[in-house]
């Protein structure tokens, strides 16, 4: 009798033990790679403190916008939905709730210091998307799905965004490929976004969650294109500059020294913006004056002929 149809063998109690071990490795490994994830966005959250510190500093928000937030109130709103009805997803709502009130806090101190045009477009951004887009995503799905087609539709929106999202930095890419100047597009932020989407990736591809998995391949690439750009183009082509040396004002009178005379002109001071011993004002040009004044005798002598 073979140990395959022993009731009591060895070999199914040991291919049982197999099976636990290789389970519980794949769920450290999701965990690790969730965990990871949790990090990295935390510090990819964090990143627009030293902008809010400007503003707090300044009293003022010009020069800033409020749509980048607005969309990143939203998007984690759109996830925690898709956490609460997701099982076992409690690593996507921790950042996912982290995200969700610091970009609240980031909204309120832009619109405690935005100008009276400000206020009204970021409230009418948030009317547009974390209003009417997410109550009209929330009815529709509630009412009209439910059970795991409502997990699959969520899953779609959340992808679909998140691929918006993905994709909106080529405006900057395109920006930096046409000034060849990385000034826009720091390299730590693109660092951490891509090895956010790198860990991300894994959390979904090893939990099989297809709508976290896929829109973040696009994100590392997007993530790699920025960063190889930034290399290319970290050192911009320095045109030197010389530096102009000292220049002086001079302002010219046109005088018509044909109607003045001879007479006249030797009363003229002609100076020139020199400095003088003192180290300040102007002193008389004693040879342009008496060039005037040969001038002056040449036309004379013409006049007379």
């Amino acid at each position: 009798m073979t140990p395959q149809k022993e009731p009591s063998g060895g070999a199914p109690r040991a291919l049982g033990y197999y099976e636990c071990g290789e389970m519980a490795l794949h769920l450290t490994w999701v965990f690790g790679f969730g965990l990871l994830g949790n990090i990295i966005s935390c510090l990819v959250c964090l990143s627009p403190l030293p902008t809010f510190y400007q503003i707090c500093k300044k009293k003022t928000s010009e020069g800033f916008q409020s749509i980048p937030y607005v969309i990143a109130l939203f998007s984690a709103m759109l996830w925690l939905f898709y956490a609460i009805f997701k099982k076992e997803t409690i690593l996507l709502i921790t950042i996912n709730s982290f995200a969700f009130f610091m970009a609240i806090g980031y909204i309120a101190v832009y619109l405690l210091y935005a100008t009276k045009k400000d206020k009204i477009l970021t409230f009418k951004l948030l009317l547009l998307f974390n209003v009417f887009g997410f109550g009209l995503v929330c009815v529709l799905t509630l009412f009209l799905t439910q059970g795991h087609k409502r997990v699959q539709v969520l899953g779609w929106i959340c992808m679909i965004f998140s691929i918006c999202v993905f994709v909106a930095p080529l405006f900057i890419v395109r920006k930096v490929i046409k000034t060849k100047s990385v000034e826009f597009m720091p390299f730590s932020l693109s660092f951490f976004l891509t090895l956010s989407a790198l860990m991300w990736f894994f959390y979904g591809y090893l939990k099989k969650d297809q709508f976290v998995a896929i829109p973040n391949i696009l994100g590392f690439i997007l993530g790699l294109l920025q960063m190889l750009l930034y290399m290319i183009y970290r050192n911009p082509m320095k045109v030197e500059e010389v530096e102009p040396k000292l220049q002086l004002e001079i302002y010219e009178h046109v005088v018509d020294l044909e109607k003045l005379g001879p007479a006249i002109c030797s009363e003229i001071n002609i100076v020139i913006p020199k400095l003088n011993a003192s180290g300040n004002g102007f002193v008389e040009d004693q040879n342009a004056k008496g060039q005037a004044m040969e001038i002056m005798k040449a036309i004379d002598v013409v006049n007379k002929l």
